[in-house]
C-alpha cells in the first residue's frame, strides 16, 4: 500500500513538472538567511520563515524595521488565546504607525509551481500547498498552466501584516495566529510562519493589552546575526514532506485541512 501511495506521488510530480529524482535528493532545506526573522523575548526565541515570493512590499518593510530597530522593546500589545498576538506599533497600541508611508495590500498574489515546495491537494474547487512551510491555498491547478492565482492561509503559526479598517493601511504591526482562522484568509496580508518557538508565543500575557505586556526584546534578520550566534535551522522538504503530508492526510482523512500540517524543522 505504501509502495502504491508513493507511485501515486511520483505520478503527481511528473503532472506538475517536477522530476523526483531531484525531489528525493531534497529532504531537508536550510531558511535563507535575508528572509528569516528571528524575535527573542524574555520566554525564548520566535524563529518566523518569510516569503517574499506572497508578499514582497511586506517583506522589505518588516526588513527595513527590524534593521533599523524600530520594533527592539515593542509589546505584545493585544494577546487573545487561540486567536492571535499582535505586536510591532511603534506606540504598543492599535493604530501606531512607524515613520514609512502605507503598504499596499497583498493579500493574493500570482505564484509559478517551480517556486512550490509540495502540494498538499488538488481539488476541482482549490488546490493548497507550502512555499517553504507557509500553507497556501490556490484556484485548481491544471498541468498546462504556468502560474496560478494564490492567497495565504490563515493556520496557526502564520505571521501577517496588521491594518486598520481600509486595506491599504497596513504599515509595522504583526500578529501571529495562535490558532487556525480561515476567514482572514482574503482580507490579510500573509507575510511567513513561525518555524521555531510556538510554544513561546502561546505562553504570552494575554489581554487587550495584557496587564503586564511581553515585549519583543531584539527583532533581528537571521543573516544579521555573528556567526558564532547563527542558529542552523533547517525544514522539510521534497518527498519526505510529501510523505509527511500524506501520513496527515490518511489520519485525517476527510478532514484534512492544509492547516493540519505544521512543517517539521530541525536544528544544529
Amino acid at each position: 500500500m505504501q509502495f502504491l501511495s508513493d507511485l501515486n506521488g511520483i505520478v503527481w510530480l511528473l503532472a506538475i513538472g517536477m522530476s523526483p529524482v531531484c525531489q528525493a535528493q531534497q529532504t531537508w532545506r536550510a531558511l535563507d538567511p535575508e528572509n528569516t526573522l528571528v524575535i527573542d523575548t524574555a520566554k525564548g526565541r520566535v524563529i518566523i520563515e518569510m516569503r517574499p515570493d506572497m508578499a514582497p512590499r511586506s517583506v522589505e518593510r518588516v526588513k527595513i524595521l527590524a534593521r533599523e530597530k524600530v520594533y527592539n522593546g515593542l509589546q505584545f500589545h493585544r494577546v487573545i488565546g487561540d486567536f492571535v498576538a499582535q505586536t510591532g506599533n511603534p506606540d504598543n497600541k492599535d493604530n501606531g504607525k512607524s515613520a514609512y508611508p502605507n503598504l499596499a495590500p497583498e493579500m493574493k498574489f500570482k505564484h509559478q509551481r517551480k517556486a512550490i515546495e509540495v502540494w498538499a491537494s488538488n481539488a476541482s474547487d482549490a488546490a493548497s500547498g507550502f512555499f517553504g512551510s507557509v500553507p497556501f491555498q490556490s484556484i485548481p491547478i491544471s498541468a498546462n498552466q504556468q502560474d496560478w492565482l494564490g492567497w495565504g492561509v490563515h493556520c496557526a503559526g502564520v505571521m501577517g501584516m496588521g491594518r486598520d479598517k481600509p486595506l491599504d493601511s497596513g504599515n509595522s504591526e504583526l500578529y501571529f495566529m495562535l490558532g487556525t482562522s480561515r476567514d482572514m484568509d482574503h482580507d490579510y496580508t500573509v507575510v511567513g510562519r513561525v518555524v521555531v518557538g510556538m510554544d513561546v508565543l502561546r505562553t504570552l500575557k494575554q489581554g487587550e493589552p495584557p496587564p503586564s505586556p511581553d515585549i519583543m526584546q531584539s527583532v533581528r534578520l537571521l543573516s544579521d546575526l555573528p556567526g558564532f550566534e547563527r542558529p542552523k535551522v533547517s525544514i522539510l522538504t521534497g518527498t519526505a514532506l510529501r510523505a509527511f503530508i500524506q501520513k496527515v492526510r490518511h489520519e485525517k482523512a476527510a478532514d484534512f485541512s492544509v492547516c493540519d500540517v505544521v512543517v517539521p524543522f530541525k536544528m544544529e
